[in-house]
């Protein structure tokens, strides 16, 4: 019997073959498609045949690979069906409970932080969260021995000691004003990341919002109009704001501002510490050096900045008490926020 008899014969198999249950399928598929099928070894003395019939000789072997293929896609989908079709089902049984996600309560205290300022004017800036030490520190007037440059504080990248993970959103900041003219009116949210003990109330990366609006004869008036709208839009109409004197190396004034304990209405708890205010950000006027730093005529333009972390206004507005519940992804935690937009 020759290759083509034998071919032939196959080809005959692969038509008449019966199946009727799934183990004939797969006796099926493996004789004739699985890796070590049949047709391989008729293929393989291909050199057996005369050149002028090798043509027809391949055209006979797909015919046989062709035949099987087609059978076995059609009993698929039909064994498929009578399983289907077959199979006890009880009408009764209760469905399987399908989880809705929620959006996370950083995502959700950040999206309001924005949404509200998107209404004063600002534009979203988001940039690298690796960073030169040029627009992390020095242009943003920290000397060399500032305590900020500490190891303890910031990650530095090993291979190239002036390249950092940035500390603060601070640095987007700084790329805006070097490449934009005012009037500039951003607000840059994002992951930083310090050099910190993990712990219920820090953690080695968290998330900031920074806001910064350049123009001329900005003053500090200015600023804290805007951050009374801001606490007023977030926590309440009922909320006010106290505004303490502070530093901050790249701002000349600088203040922290507290606001009214919206937990307690002011009273006193152990949120506030019984001082019936807590803290929420830190804010300043911009320095006149780090206009000039980036290319802005201090003499002709101010301007005011402020920022503020999105973990702590989290953890105040929904009374968390432990930092690390934001970053477990522990749905147990999340679930709760399923109401809240």
């Amino acid at each position: 019997m020759d290759i083509f008899e034998r071919t032939e014969l196959l080809l005959k198999e692969a038509n008449d073959t019966t199946i009727s249950t799934a183990e004939e399928l797969e006796k099926f598929r493996i004789r004739f498609l699985g890796t070590k099928n049949v047709l391989k070894d008729i293929f393989a003395e291909i050199k057996t045949v005369p050149n002028e019939r090798k043509k027809e000789f391949g055209q006979l072997v797909n015919s046989v690979k062709q035949a099987a293929e087609d059978k076995f896609a059609a009993h698929q989908e039909k064994l498929q069906h009578s399983t289907a079709d077959t199979a006890s089902i009880d009408l009764t049984l209760p469905g399987d409970v399908t989880t809705i996600g929620a959006r996370h309560p950083i995502q959700i205290v950040k999206n309001q932080i924005v949404d509200i300022f998107k209404r004063l004017g600002f534009a979203v800036e988001e940039d690298r969260e690796i960073e030169d030490d040029w627009h992390n520190f020095t242009a943003l007037n920290m000397p060399e021995d500032h305590p900020a440059r500490d190891m303890q504080d910031t990650f530095f990248i090993n291979v190239n000691p002036d390249v950092v993970l940035r500390t603060h959103t601070s640095s987007v900041q700084v790329r805006v004003m070097e490449n934009q003219k005012p009037p500039i009116r951003i607000l840059s949210p994002g992951r930083v990341f310090r050099n910190e003990t993990i712990s219920a109330r820090s953690h080695c990366f968290f998330h900031q919002v920074e806001g910064l609006y350049i123009d001329e004869d900005v003053s500090f008036a200015d600023l804290l109009q805007t951050l009374d709208f801001f606490v007023k839009e977030l926590f309440g109409q009922d909320i006010k704001i106290k505004v303490r004197p502070s530093y901050f190396p790249f701002t000349e004034p600088s203040a922290e501002v507290d606001v009214t304990c919206f937990i307690c209405g002011g009273k006193g708890c152990n949120v506030c510490k019984y001082s019936g205010w807590v803290e929420i950000l830190g804010c300043g006027m911009v320095d006149p050096k780090v206009l000039e730093n980036c290319n802005i005529d201090a003499k002709k333009y101010s301007g005011f900045a402020f920022g503020m972390g999105v973990e702590r206004i989290t953890m105040l507005k929904y009374q968390i008490k432990d930092i690390r519940l934001l970053s477990e992804n522990d749905t147990r935690f999340l679930e709760q926020f399923k109401a809240a937009r």
